[in-house]
């Protein structure tokens, strides 16, 4: 049977979309200060949303290159996958502050704006008081995933051909080092939080995607419809050790363990997901979207009055128009080559 498992048929656009929505009621619970347990706090951080997508990416990203690394062929694909639909995000949230009390015709702005549509995402010191002190929180890994798109050709230079899989693993096992030394070692709080928005302490993830679709792991027995199996290790872990063993040993293996549960994931009842999607993949819309949602209505004093539900649906319909309206239609000047492949 493993003539019938395709690389290509894969749940990955219902993976990110439950990726984006746990995104999206992680921060507001943040900063509408919902009330939740502590077994709610632990259900909310049981499938994160950026480890989910840091993962998904090496492992569908890497595919892409390998299918054709012409690097003026790549470097378009990955332009028109994240720049179109984040310069219509950040021409709407640019407007949209405007309207809602901060006058965005300013001498910052001349800077702040073409650093935006680069991808360079920072808040300037004339947002700092809107909202919840970010204009969209939610964009802070646009650079970060910048930064793998840059460093996967690099990778794929300087590895020996022959021995790729050998450095990969030597790579990954060196970010993983870089990880946790990021974390325990102690560095002044503005140096720690500039290192936290660079690749450094996140590219593990990336590299374990990389990894998996390398040895093609999504074939193996036990990962090929294997996904109830790998949930259940999954949830018992997560769970039964969440506040036992120390917080960045866990946080470690639980992010290896989601790696293959993903995989699994993906590779289980695989048509399922363009059988309730059709193809359309809204989540990087909401990613987008959402943060801009949740500022406003605190900026304009509507987190007490507005039900989660409301903003949730407000950040989907968002994300919808952009999917329709501008990504969807970007994504078609994709070279062709990879047409076979997942969007990524």
């Amino acid at each position: 049977m493993m003539h019938s498992k395709e690389f290509k048929v894969n749940n990955f656009d219902l993976l990110r979309l439950i990726a984006a929505t746990q995104v999206i009621v992680d921060h507001y619970f943040q900063h509408l200060k919902l009330p939740i347990s502590r077994f709610g706090i632990d259900l909310l951080y049981l499938f994160p949303g950026v480890p989910v997508f840091f993962i998904i990416s090496g492992y569908l990203i890497s595919a892409s290159y390998e299918r054709n690394n012409n690097i003026k062929v790549y470097v378009r694909n990955r332009l028109l996958r994240i720049y179109p639909g984040l310069w219509v995000c950040i021409i709407v949230s640019a407007i949209v502050i405007h309207i809602t009390g901060v006058r965005m015709f300013n001498k910052q702005v001349l800077a702040w704006l073409p650093a935006q549509f680069l991808g360079l995402i920072y808040t300037p010191s004339f947002l700092k008081d809107y909202g919840f002190g970010s204009y969209n929180g939610s964009l802070w890994t646009i650079p970060i995933e910048l930064q793998f798109y840059a460093l996967l050709p690099l990778c794929y230079f300087l590895f020996k051909k022959q021995r790729f899989n050998v450095y990969l693993y030597c790579a990954l096992l060196v970010f993983v080092v870089a990880n946790i030394v990021t974390q325990v070692v102690p560095i002044n709080e503005r140096l720690s939080k500039l290192i936290s928005y660079t690749f450094i302490p996140h590219f593990y993830l990336f590299l374990l995607g990389v990894l998996m679709q390398r040895l093609q792991l999504y074939k193996s027995p036990v990962i090929y419809s294997r996904a109830v199996y790998w949930l259940i290790g999954y949830i018992a872990f997560s769970l039964s050790l969440s506040g036992v063993i120390e917080p960045v040993t866990y946080t470690l293996i639980k992010n290896i363990i989601l790696a293959f549960t993903i995989l699994a994931l993906a590779y289980t009842a695989p048509t399922l997901s363009k059988k309730l999607l059709r193809s359309n993949d809204i989540s990087y819309g909401i990613y987008i979207y959402h943060g801009l949602i949740l500022t406003v209505a605190v900026q304009l004093k509507l987190a007490n009055n507005l039900n989660l539900l409301i903003l949730v649906a407000a950040s989907y319909l968002l994300a919808y128009l952009s999917w329709i309206g501008v990504e969807k239609p970007f994504l078609r000047r994709k070279s062709k080559t990879i047409h076979t492949l997942p969007k990524d």
